[in-house]
């Protein structure tokens, strides 16, 4: 008696994966980070968790969630100057054009959904543009 083994063939699978996320210099569209360079965080309480700065008698309700992130968090890169020559913290500048991209601390600091991300290699949404590679 002969038995069959039936293989799925997991290489279709593999070739159509979902394509990758690069993030680009606005100014100059040099390639400054990919979708695996980024530090993922889960969504704080939003306007809670700045609570302490808010004056009384403004308008917006503390309840109200932001409807993104607006930077994204990334791990250090070479191209990051400012962490090469072994700054704290300091301004995120393009190596192509020297626009300001964002900021990093080795001490962290909080994304405007409220969570905490340490250490923190910033870069500002409206500074990069999202590309599929």
């Amino acid at each position: 008696m002969e038995s069959t083994v039936q293989v799925s063939n997991q290489t279709d699978v593999e070739s159509k994966e979902k394509p990758q996320m690069i993030y680009r210099c606005k100014k100059c569209r040099r390639i400054v980070a990919s979708e695996d360079q980024i530090v993922p965080h889960e969504r704080g309480q939003g306007q809670k968790c700045f609570n302490w700065k808010k004056r009384t008698g403004d308008n917006t309700t503390l309840d109200e969630q932001p409807s993104e992130c607006s930077s994204i968090f990334v791990e250090p890169m070479k191209w990051m100057q400012a962490v090469e020559e072994g700054n704290v913290g300091q301004k995120l500048q393009c190596i192509g054009c020297n626009a300001r991209l964002g900021y990093f601390s080795w001490v962290g600091m909080q994304c405007n959904c409220g969570t905490w991300v340490n250490p923190a290699f910033q870069l500002h949404k409206s500074r990069i543009d999202e590309c599929q590679f």
